[in-house]
């Protein structure tokens, strides 16, 4: 770590006003008030690995607000051992605890750029939370939900230390209030000035517009891989490498459903809009700082590995994902969402590398992802199911051809997914067995001749197969299948009576008096199991419904939401179903976290002995809602008594 000598510089205040006026909470004062702040800021730079503040050394003068670059915060013990807390960019500031606290620095604060930060002196700073409320507000309510948070966390049992001053930022901020102006060029403008005019803003995208209106982005990327790359002329117009439409986002998203967004399309750069009118833009860069686990490194990390070998060990590193985003507030279907889009990453990079390999098939195909990762509800036990649907064809050679070509690309592919930390399936739900591995009209029959013949055995095992979707290839295979079933499925009654009924069979395990019922014996004695009596009634609810209806959705949440906005789940239900739906899942979550950072084998049971009395209170409530959950498939489909 490098420390350097004080070299402040006073700046005019006008270039701080223009920055204050876009960051919080400045930007909600009044303009004389941020003038007057603004005399009296003075800017310092900070070359890569500085360490500006020492952890109980450093005298905290200044709130530090960083204008360019980025910094990490980190907690030492004595022993030298680093506790990563978090990272911290643009419009983001460090020192607040220690003025207002009156303390020496609470953590150790190290770039990991080249930075420049804005200084405002502790005076200055108290003065202004004295005579601002709006500013005391946000700084004080920033402080005490890290200390409320910590606070709640330290009541249970299955704790998880926090460490991010940040709590919750990815879930509670929305992406209008980190998102940047955006800068624009005329689609007649050549690449060569989109790229000058980039690099005098030092940014990397722009709008592209034309008669007034935003028709396309042209990014850095773009110039890179579509004009240097392909040799192109500079003077080519600009709307010719555009990407269009724009992708946009509301400014009232969360950061966390950006996220999500930008890693599964793939993109870096989305137009913030506001009733129907742009007027910003967010980068994964704006994102990236907020956390050191952040899930866009390993995604990233993942997108730049060029050997199937490599993709091995990162599986292992998702825990660390895990963990930072309970930390951060995560609910269940948060955390269950971005595993599945990191599993879906290094499926959809290993399938690529093994048909580099293999080269291209005979006739186009589609990787089906089945059960809990159809669902895209995968946790840290996640076996393999899978499947793999390919275009029929009526010449007997290339139907050979296919079937030699997917039978050895299907064995190699589960070999490796299992070496990348996902066993294989033990009921053999793998497109490795020739009978999951079937052109588009094969698949029809088969799933035909479930609904159309029922019989209850071969339903409650072919359910699995219902929440199938699209993993990797040609996906308008998979989807052209979801159609078929849309339309054939409600008009099925008898199917439907047999997978209803199939919903009555696990019991909520609550004895008469609401006491838990846990297994007698055996290894886990004590202990019931979150997956099969606590998730499985609320995923089996909701496929039933679903299917009943038409809905093309496979993700149980997703599902939940569509039958209430069809009005087909009231609004109170919805409700009830969501909430206890997403706390076991969280308990699951934890629990499995907690197994995994102890070198256990990721299981189901939990104890209720060991959880807290607010935890066993909210466990028994959310098992009487399967209770309400049952009573209703029972009057829907007039089912026997429960």
């Amino acid at each position: 770590m490098k420390t350097k000598p004080l070299e402040k510089q006073q700046i005019a205040p006008e270039v701080v006003l223009d920055f204050l006026k876009k960051t919080l909470p400045f930007k909600e004062l009044e303009h004389d008030t941020l003038y007057e702040f603004s005399r009296q800021c003075l800017i310092d730079f900070y070359p890569k690995n500085t360490l500006i503040f020492q952890q109980d050394v450093t005298d905290v003068a200044y709130l530090y607000l960083i204008q360019k670059g980025g910094v990490r915060s980190f907690l030492q013990d004595e022993q030298g051992e680093t506790t990563l807390k978090d990272y911290r960019g643009e419009g983001e500031h460090f020192g607040a605890l220690a003025i207002i606290q009156d303390t020496k620095a609470n953590l150790n604060i190290e770039t990991v750029e080249d930075t420049f930060c804005f200084l405002f002196p502790k005076e200055a700073i108290r003065r202004l939370l004295e005579s601002e409320p709006k500013a005391a507000n946000y700084f004080l309510h920033s402080l005490s939900t890290k200390l409320v948070n910590t606070a709640y966390k330290e009541l249970r049992h299955h704790k998880v230390s926090a460490r991010s001053d940040n709590a919750f930022y990815l879930f509670t901020t929305q992406v209008g209030d980190i998102k940047t102006t955006p800068k624009k060029i005329m689609a007649t403008h050549t690449v060569q000035e989109a790229a000058a005019e980039m690099a005098r803003l030092g940014i990397g995208s722009l709008l592209v517009e034309e008669n007034d209106e935003i028709i396309g982005i042209v990014t850095d990327k773009d110039l890179r891989t579509k004009v240097v790359a392909r040799g192109m002329d500079y003077r080519t117009a600009v709307r010719d490498i555009m990407a269009a439409p724009v992708q946009t986002v509301p400014g009232n998203a969360f950061c966390f459903d950006v996220l999500i967004t930008m890693m599964k399309k793939r993109i870096h750069h989305l137009a913030v809009e506001s009733r129907g009118i742009i007027n910003g833009i967010v980068t994964t860069h704006d994102l990236m700082v907020v956390q050191g686990t952040s899930p866009l490194y390993l995604f990233k990390e993942i997108s730049g590995l060029r050997s199937i070998a490599d993709l091995y060990p990162m599986a292992a590193k998702i825990p660390m994902v895990v963990r930072s985003l309970i930390e951060d507030g995560a609910k269940g279907g948060n955390i269950t969402r971005m595993i599945t889009i990191l599993n879906d990453h290094i499926v959809e990079k290993l399938l690529s590398l093994l048909m580099e390999k293999h080269g291209e098939p005979p006739v186009p195909f589609c990787w089906m992802l089945m059960g809990s990762e159809g669902r895209q509800e995968q946790t840290f036990l996640t076996d393999q199911d899978n499947a793999l649907l390919y275009e029929a064809s009526d010449d007997p050679t290339l139907q050979a051809r296919a079937a030699e070509y997917f039978s050895a690309f299907s064995e190699e592919a589960i070999d490796h997914l299992e070496k990348c930390g996902f066993p294989r399936c033990p009921g053999n739900i793998m497109a490795s067995n020739p009978e999951l591995r079937q052109d588009h009209l094969g698949w029809q029959r088969t799933f035909d001749r479930w609904i159309r013949v029922p019989n209850p055995k071969e339903v409650l095992q072919s359910t699995i197969f219902f929440d199938f979707r699209a993993g990797f290839g040609d996906k308008r295979r998979a989807e052209a299948l979801r159609d078929h079933l849309a339309e054939v499925i409600p008009k099925n009654e008898l199917f439907l009576y047999h997978l209803a009924n199939d919903c009555l069979n696990v019991r909520p395990p609550l004895s008469f008096f609401r006491n838990f019922i846990v297994e007698k014996d055996g290894k886990h004695k004590n202990s019931l199991n979150l997956k099969y009596n606590g998730l499985t009634p609320f995923v089996d609810f909701a496929r039933v419904m679903a299917l009943k209806n038409g809905i093309k959705e496979s993700n149980t949440l997703g599902r939940f939401q569509l039958l209430k906005e069809q009005q087909l789940l009231s609004p109170e239900l919805y409700a009830e179903i969501v909430d206890a739906y997403e706390f076991i899942m969280q308990l699951r979550l934890i629990h499995q976290l907690h197994q995994t950072e102890n070198n256990e084998s990721p299981d189901n049971y939990i104890n209720p002995a060991r959880l807290s009395d607010l935890e066993k209170q909210t466990l028994k409530e959310a098992f009487e809602v399967i209770r309400r959950m049952q009573a209703y498939i029972k009057q829907e489909f007039r089912l026997g008594e429960v």
